[in-house]
């Protein structure tokens, strides 16, 4: 039997005393027995119950829905708790929608160069007037976005200056997923192209760079090493003309020109025995280009695991949502250099542009050694 403050340390500090009180008091914990000085004593089972309550809290739940899951004893895997995971992911998104659209607004703001921002002293004052700042993107009228957006028309946009004002410390972000780390100019570059390839700006938050990724890149691309891509689309868009400067050959895995979705590629991948055959042929030594299927990364992973294959470098961008996660986090256990996004953000475009900015740092400043310092 375990006392409450055994209880709440059992499940670590997400817990306490005050909290479980509070349960009781809403029917979230049974009532605890008593011991014969009047303490409350709690099982195993209480354990586990609190456990799953802090849980499905972490996710979003709100207490009254916690109690509703619990008092219908569901399975986790039972209809019910999945229908209930599926309405909690909708008003999820639907918050994340709304958040959205007012970092779309800031971003219509903040993200203008200098030669836009003569017209921003009305704007600014609307806003010092808002109510809350979730009402950016409904409140900010079309004639102001007109007045804002008319000194648009007599220049080119500055990319770099926007991304300055967006992400101005964008060198202080995680590399690893260990913590804060300074990254290196390179780094820095490729992230700031991987943002303006695909015009989210939380995108950087999400990308994952091992600590050796561009020391592995640019030693394997001066030796001329090959570069295998997934599917075609993937291979057509890598910068063909560098990699022939630098001596690289190209090649990919599945040469179906067909092949043009994330679905398709999956699908062939796994009805077609001769790219999994081919794939192992080609692991070892060779950067890797991965923009539409998981189960060409999750494959990659295990020949990595189980021959003891050494690539020279993964770019694991494949896109979806149960299995491309899966697999970029097995990515990130390997010991090999790596460059990939803790979520199901991805794509072909992403991945050939991460390679591209590789090539082109390494030809525009070969000489550089800026991403030593952390080694």
């Amino acid at each position: 039997m375990l006392t409450i403050k055994q209880l709440t340390a059992a499940v670590g500090d997400r817990a306490t005393p005050r909290m479980v009180r509070h349960y009781h008091q809403i029917g979230l914990m049974p009532s605890p027995q008593r011991s014969a000085s009047n303490y409350r004593l709690y099982t195993e089972a209480d354990v586990q119950r609190l456990q799953r309550i802090i849980a499905l809290k972490e996710q979003g739940f709100q207490l009254s829905h916690i109690k509703q899951i619990l008092e219908e004893d569901a399975d986790p895997d039972s209809d019910s708790l999945l229908q209930k995971l599926q309405q909690q992911y909708q008003t999820v998104l639907q918050q994340l929608v709304k958040w959205r659209k007012t970092a779309i607004a800031l971003e219509g703001l903040l993200g203008r160069d200098s030669a836009c921002q003569s017209h921003q002293g009305e704007a600014l004052a609307q806003l010092r007037r808002l109510q809350a700042e979730t009402e950016t993107a409904r409140s900010l009228s079309e004639a102001l976005w007109e007045n804002l957006d008319a000194t648009v028309y007599d220049h080119p946009e500055n990319f770099q200056q926007a991304l300055q004002y967006l992400l101005p410390d964008l060198s202080q972000r995680c590399s690893s997923g260990a913590g804060a780390e300074r990254l290196s100019e390179i780094e820095v570059d490729i992230l700031s192209h991987l943002v303006l390839a695909c015009g989210d700006v939380s995108l950087a938050a999400f990308i994952r760079l091992s600590p050796d990724l561009i020391k592995a890149a640019r030693e394997s691309l001066s030796a001329g090493c090959k570069i295998v891509t997934d599917v075609p689309a993937v291979l057509n868009t890598i910068d063909q003309t560098r990699l022939t400067h630098l001596g690289c050959e190209w090649v990919s895995l599945m040469d179906d020109p067909h092949l043009d979705s994330a679905a398709d590629a999956e699908t062939e991948f796994w009805q077609n025995q001769n790219w999994q055959q081919h794939l192992a042929e080609q692991v070892e030594g060779n950067i890797w280009v991965i923009g539409y299927a998981p189960s060409v990364l999750l494959k990659l992973c295990e020949f990595v695991e189980t021959h003891n294959c050494q690539p020279a470098l993964v770019i694991g961008l494949p896109i979806g949502f149960s299995h491309a996660p899966a697999a970029k986090r097995r990515l990130m256990q390997l010991p090999i250099p790596y460059l990939t996004s803790e979520s199901a953000l991805g794509g072909g475009l992403l991945a050939a542009v991460a390679l591209n900015r590789l090539a082109a740092s390494l030809l525009e400043k070969p000489n550089c050694h800026c991403y030593l310092e952390g080694l």
